[in-house]
């Protein structure tokens, strides 16, 4: 697989696990419908599902996996709830990126 595509399979991984999770977060804490966990069960299964297509060894996935998964969660912080990153939530998605390419490049 090329980089891009496996950027974007992170993405979207990222984004069904952040979903899956948001959802209950809804219910818990801001008095959702209990019907909100069926949408949450299958996009993590889709979370999961999507771990598998990635074409390295799973562990070196899941590290890897780990510092674009700060990157979205962050997006979605400014885009969902509302609240800007600041300088230091900027400098940490950098260092977790950095991380992320030593991971998946160094290993080529």
């Amino acid at each position: 697989m090329d980089l891009l595509k496996i950027a974007i399979l992170f993405i979207i991984t990222a984004l069904a696990e952040i979903v899956g999770c948001y959802l209950p977060y809804l219910w818990l804490r801001r008095e959702g419908s209990v019907w909100l966990l069926l949408p949450a069960a299958a996009s993590l299964a889709i979370f999961a599902w999507l771990l598998s297509l990635h074409p390295t060894a799973a562990g070196r996935v899941y590290a890897a996996y780990g510092g674009v998964y700060i990157s979205v969660a962050l997006v979605w912080l400014w885009k969902v709830d509302g609240i800007r990153p600041n300088t230091w939530d900027l400098l940490g998605v950098c260092l977790c990126l950095a991380g992320m390419a030593v991971i998946m490049l160094g290993s080529r």
